[in-house]
């Protein structure tokens, strides 16, 4: 009886916990925001550094893709393939420039800020100084950029109009829902560079819910343990 006693007020912690694991998970956010990536002959990368910080070579191609995502494992690719000999077909090389293949994705309807609609997906090939990084070559040809305090990556052509980097509800329907006063997890789209956050582990709320359920059933499982001795 004593071990039954047990077993059963351990299942009933068990329960309780997947109930709040559960729970935790119905409630993930993501966040909105332009990622940065590098593209190569086997398709893209997420970008280990901002664009600010990237200094391309001549034939390299990098790509901006805008949607919902939860951190760096989590983020929608670019839709068009890596292709530099296709998006720079028409643009000569030039002695002390080099040509950076770009490929711009504002991404689906699903991701777009409220009110708003994506533009068409599109190429181009910037031809900068030497030097350029990543940044100065999408200025060159994807004014206006817009940032935020942070140095996040908020707007490319204009793209979204307002909104940077918010947190977004995944159970009110992806890109749909925001809460207030939310930054995006440090990403590649940071100008200043940075990893993508790992968002995948239970948050700290969730965290401290396993620990008060699991103190409560120690204490029913004390409790029983007592009133059989």
């Amino acid at each position: 009886m004593q071990r039954a006693g047990r077993a059963t007020a351990l299942l009933v912690v068990l329960g309780a916990v997947l109930t709040v694991l559960g729970t935790g998970t119905a409630q993930a956010a993501g966040y909105r925001y332009w990622s940065f990536w590098e593209g190569s002959g086997t398709g893209w990368a997420y970008a280990t550094q901002g664009p600010s910080l990237v200094r391309p070579d001549d034939g390299s191609v990098q790509g901006f893709r805008f949607a919902v995502s939860a951190d760096s494992q989590d983020a929608a690719r670019p839709r068009r393939s890596p292709d530099f000999t296709q998006i720079c077909a028409d643009t000569p090389a030039e002695d002390g420039r080099k040509r950076v293949a770009l490929v711009i994705d504002p991404g689906t309807a699903a991701d777009a800020p409220h009110g708003e609609t994506p533009p068409a997906l599109r190429t181009a090939c910037a031809q900068v100084p030497e030097d350029a990084s990543s940044a100065e070559a999408l200025a060159a040809v994807a004014k206006p950029l817009r940032y935020g305090s942070d140095a996040l990556l908020c707007a490319i052509s204009g793209y979204p109009e307002s909104g940077c980097g918010e947190q977004v509800s995944q159970d009110s329907g992806r890109g749909r829902t925001a809460t207030a006063d939310a930054s995006a997890p440090t990403s590649a789209g940071v100008a200043t560079g940075g990893d993508g956050a790992d968002g995948g582990g239970p948050s700290a709320g969730v965290l401290v819910g396993i620990g008060a359920v699991l103190l409560l059933g120690i204490a029913a499982v004390a409790q029983a343990r007592r009133r059989r001795g």
